[in-house]
């Protein structure tokens, strides 16, 4: 589902970008919290974060399959994800990421 941007198309899209490398940036300066654009980004960076956590735990957890199966078919999900993040921050717009973008942690 797509959302509708901020108005009058001015909107921080450098700080939405860092916040799917460091999620936490956009937290700790108040930008997530001035911004709903920047907001929406960072809310998406974090459950991006905790699906790479999710993928790495249970890749080592389970023996064999989780070497081989779950890390590289997880891990190159999630990139794709990443970039998926990354580009529609970059165009100005507020896509929900595939699977994980339709739960909200940041309110």
């Amino acid at each position: 589902m797509q959302q509708t941007p901020p108005a009058g198309g001015q909107h921080n899209t450098g700080m939405a970008m860092i916040a799917y490398l460091l999620f936490f940036v956009p937290l700790l300066t108040g930008d997530a919290h001035k911004d709903e654009f920047v907001k929406f980004h960072t809310n998406q960076g974090t459950l991006l974060f905790i699906l790479s956590v999710a993928v790495s735990v249970v890749g080592t957890v389970v023996p064999f399959l989780g070497w081989f199966l779950v890390i590289p078919l997880g891990g190159l999900f999630t990139f794709v994800l990443f970039v998926m993040g990354i580009i529609n921050a970059s165009k100005g717009e507020m896509k929900e990421l595939p699977v994980i973008g339709k739960y909200q942690i940041i309110k």
